[in-house]
């Protein structure tokens, strides 16, 4: 169910917990251009100290590659879901890939390619298994651009489009970020915990859906239509709700209004 009224602030964290958070437009602004986007050393620090105190279950779930991730992120590296689980680096440093068919996604590379070299003011961005255009100054093109996609994707089996807040994106169609964090809640150190999940964006959908059919939190960053069960305002707001709970020792408050199932039997 979509909701796009007034939703609950989220209850503080609990340490039986399994926390997974978008980037973009999560934990950084948005910007015209994301290779533009820099973390600051308040937040290199506060994720890993977070994992810490969840016992390793914290990860990354974003539509980056895992090597701009570990660029943004440096220092320990964490657990990640890149290119919305077309690549995955779980808690013990495995990598999972997920890739259909190579000649449809060369046909796309193309197409995209082409796109962007017809419209300067377009942004290609190329992570290898997914593909997206950022019309963030070209916001005119959206309804064009849209429409070019869905024609290719009819002869490109095993890819879909993702829109996203001015972008449009290819994607293998098996994957999203709901199938990705459903992968590592398989795995220790999450499986067993209560799930949370902390995106702004159309592609975080899945996501909210998936922590939601589990009993988890999910959380909406900014305004608009989801399906998430909780929001919070803003990047600023996120940090402020990931900082708050940290220096406390006990556990945090836990719900009871989630199925038994759902609950941890661990710590």
């Amino acid at each position: 169910m979509r909701n796009n009224g007034r939703i609950a602030a989220p209850p503080s964290l609990a340490r039986d917990n399994a926390l997974f958070l978008d980037i973009d437009g999560t934990l950084a602004d948005l910007v015209d251009d994301p290779a533009a986007v820099r973390i600051d050393d308040q937040l290199v620090s506060l994720l890993p100290a977070l994992s810490a105190r969840l016992g390793g279950a914290l990860a990354l779930v974003t539509g980056r590659s895992i090597r701009d991730v570990d660029r943004l992120l440096p220092g320990p590296k964490l657990p990640v879901a890149g290119q919305h689980g077309s690549e995955r680096r779980s808690a013990g440093g495995a990598i999972h890939l997920h890739s259909p068919s190579t000649t449809a996604l060369a046909r796309l590379r193309e197409l995209l390619s082409g796109l962007a070299a017809r419209h300067p003011a377009l942004r290609l961005d190329d992570k290898g298994l997914t593909i997206a255009l950022h019309y963030r100054r070209a916001p005119a093109l959206a309804s064009y651009l849209h429409r070019t996609l869905r024609r290719s994707l009819a002869d490109a089996d095993g890819f879909v489009m993702q829109s996203g807040k001015m972008l449009v994106e290819v994607r293998p169609d098996a994957r999203d970020k709901g199938s990705a964090i459903r992968d590592f809640m398989n795995e220790p150190p999450f499986a067993g915990r209560l799930p949370v999940f902390v995106g702004d964006d159309r592609t975080d959908e899945h996501g909210f859906a998936f922590v939601t059919a589990q009993g988890g939190l999910s959380i909406k960053v900014g305004p608009g239509r989801t399906c998430a069960r909780f929001r919070l305002r803003d990047v600023a707001a996120v940090r402020r709700w990931l900082a708050a709970d940290l220096p406390a020792q006990g556990a945090g408050p836990r719900r009871t209004d989630v199925p038994p199932r759902a609950r941890s039997t661990s710590r």
